[in-house]
């Protein structure tokens, strides 16, 4: 395990989301921003921090892994892995809310999976 890739570091604007196959309402998607450094997370909805913690990255399977360990909020306490790809300005993860390392970016009705889409903004 190791920190994140220069190229993960900033901030990112959430653009896109769903749960279990369902598409995230617009008001909270276009409201939550996911700061990353080296080996911490934050997320801030509507300018507010909500939650956050450390990881580490993984290079295992078919896609490169985070493992988010949270530290306050609601998911404090919690391990999340997570699988993510990096496209140019773009940033999707799929969280495995239920502990489980997410196979594919998809989502389906009944699953613990969700899945962001984000744009960088710095």
């Amino acid at each position: 395990m190791t920190a994140a890739p220069a190229a993960l570091c900033g901030r990112w604007e959430m653009i896109r989301a769903e749960h279990a196959g369902e598409p995230s309402p617009e008001l909270v998607s276009l409201r939550v921003e996911l700061r990353l450094t080296a080996d911490t997370y934050a997320v801030h909805f509507a300018g507010e921090l909500a939650d956050c913690g450390t990881f580490t990255t993984e290079s295992a399977g078919d896609h490169p892994a985070l493992i988010l360990l949270g530290t306050k909020g609601p998911n404090a306490g919690r391990t999340i892995p997570c699988i993510y790809q990096l496209m140019g300005n773009r940033l999707r993860i799929c969280y495995g809310l239920d502990g489980t390392t997410p196979a594919t970016f998809a989502t389906t009705v009944g699953s613990q999976l969700y899945l962001a889409t984000y744009r960088r903004l710095e």
